[in-house]
């Protein structure tokens, strides 16, 4: 085989593994897109939103809704607008719903909600908004990350036990990138 024969076969695999890289992201941008409206519109049509707790091992107590870990974000340059919401859906109540209810674990005295543009209301725990992350399914805590829009936390109420029996403070847990309240 001559060397320009061996030139075009290398560039159609190179092309061919770029192809199929772009078309592999892609298809995992699709499946983030499809899942993050859909989170959003099951709990805001269900005609109520619970806050609830769940342990676990790594993170301590965390807040969850229908399962799902909620996420706080503090705040990058960059703000999370529609492109942000596809990954980071909000936590939004039914229409004409003020406030989420407290369930196991979670204080009611801390719960509440903001407005948000169309006039609806995201939830907020301790004043911060919640969110969820379309990587996790139910009981799993993926989105303890910093990127664009800036670092997400899952919401911890209490620390995972510890053989030394430190107190609990409402401060950035360190292992996790949790906060807790």
């Amino acid at each position: 085989m001559g060397q320009s024969m061996r030139n075009r076969m290398r560039t159609h695999r190179t092309a061919g593994g770029i192809a199929a890289t772009a078309f592999a992201l892609g298809g995992l941008a699709a499946s983030f897109l499809a899942v993050g409206p859909a989170g959003a519109a099951t709990q805001h049509a269900s005609g109520s939103v619970k806050i609830t707790t769940l342990k676990n091992k790594a993170f301590g107590t965390i807040l969850v809704s229908s399962g799902k870990t909620v996420y706080t974000l503090k705040a990058s340059k960059t703000a999370c607008t529609s492109a942000c919401i596809q990954v980071w859906p909000e936590l939004l109540l039914p229409k004409g719903v003020t406030k989420a209810t407290a369930g196991s674990g979670a204080k009611a005295s801390l719960l509440g909600s903001v407005a948000r543009s169309g006039g609806e209301r995201q939830v907020t725990y301790n004043g911060k908004p919640l969110y969820w992350f379309v990587g996790d399914k139910a009981g799993q805590v993926n989105g303890n990350i910093t990127d664009t829009w800036g670092r997400w936390s899952d919401v911890v109420t209490a620390k995972p036990a510890t053989s030394s029996g430190g107190a609990t403070t409402p401060t950035t847990t360190p292992h996790s990138g949790g906060t807790a309240f």
